[in-house]
């Protein structure tokens, strides 16, 4: 996960948080959270790279619609980096 892109974290994260998703699903997730257009050019070879890494599966829902999920070594790599956040954010008072 550390040699991954913010842009590509989140994209992991929007992924995550459902079943499956189509790209203009993930793209319109990003644009509420970014607050701004989200280009193709960006989007679609940032999931391709992620497909590459193993993070991420690519199916198709029909000829034109690519559908996107998490493999398991995804949804482990978005625990192990929640886990390695969460050691920061519960510091201690004081």
């Amino acid at each position: 996960m550390y040699d991954l892109t913010a842009f590509q974290r989140d994209l992991l994260y929007v992924i995550g948080g459902f079943d499956e998703l189509y790209g203009l699903a993930i793209k319109d997730e990003l644009e509420g959270y970014y607050e701004g257009e989200i280009h193709h050019g960006r989007l679609y070879p940032n999931l391709d790279s992620l497909v590459e890494k193993g993070l991420v599966n690519k199916g198709q829902i029909d000829d034109r619609t690519n559908a996107y999920t998490l493999t398991r070594r995804g949804k482990q790599e978005l625990k192990a980096r929640r886990d390695w956040e969460q050691q920061y954010i519960d510091l201690p008072d004081g």
